[in-house]
C-alpha cells in the first residue's frame, strides 16, 4: 500500500490528516501470548498501600504495580512501555508490552482533561492511566493487607453444591 493513499488533505487544515487506524497488536501474537501467560500465573497482585483522602478508599499505587510485575515480565522476556498523548481534548495514556521476539500488545486509556488542568493534574492523569494500564494489561489485580481476607467472617467458606 502506498503510503499516500492513507492520508487526505482536510480542508480549513493546512497539513495532512493521518486516517490510518491505530493498532493494537502486532500481526503474531502467539509468543507473546504464551510468554504473558507464563508470567500471569506469577504475578501475585498489588498491595493496596496508599489511601485515597477524598474517597477514604486504598489502592495500589503506581510503583506497587510496576513493582508487582515488572521482574516477572522481564523474565518472560517481557518489556513495557508508557507514553502519553491528547486527542481532541483528551489525555490518552498508551501502555505497550514488548517481547522479545519483535511481538507485541498495545493498549491506551482515555482520560477526559479537566477545565483549566496544570501540570500537576495532567501528572496526576498521567500516573492515574499509567497505574491502571498496566494493571490491565499485565493481569494485576490490587489485593487487600488489612487482614480482612482471612477472616472467617469475610471469607465465606466454598459449599461444594454436587454433595460429593
Amino acid at each position: 500500500m502506498e503510503e499516500n493513499q492513507n492520508k487526505t488533505e482536510h480542508p480549513g487544515y493546512s497539513g495532512i490528516v493521518d486516517h490510518r487506524r491505530i493498532e493494537d497488536q502486532s500481526r503474531t501474537v502467539g509468543k507473546i501470548a504464551l510468554a504473558l501467560s507464563k508470567a500471569q500465573s506469577e504475578i501475585m497482585g498489588a498491595t493496596k498501600g496508599s489511601v485515597n483522602p477524598f474517597f477514604k478508599s486504598g489502592y495500589a499505587d503506581l510503583f506497587t504495580v510496576i513493582e508487582s510485575c515488572r521482574e516477572i515480565l522481564a523474565k518472560n522476556q517481557i518489556a513495557f512501555v508508557q507514553g502519553n498523548r491528547f486527542k481532541d481534548g483528551v489525555f490518552l495514556c498508551v501502555t505497550k508490552l514488548i517481547h522479545s521476539s519483535g511481538e507485541w500488545l498495545s493498549s491506551e486509556i482515555a482520560l477526559p482533561m479537566p477545565k483549566g488542568a496544570n501540570a500537576q493534574a495532567i501528572g496526576s492523569l498521567n500516573t492515574y492511566g499509567r497505574r491502571y494500564g498496566l494493571a490491565s494489561m499485565a493481569g494485576v489485580a490490587q489485593k487487600d493487607d488489612d487482614g480482612n481476607q482471612a477472616s472467617s467472617s469475610n471469607n465465606p467458606q466454598r459449599v461444594n453444591e454436587g454433595g460429593k
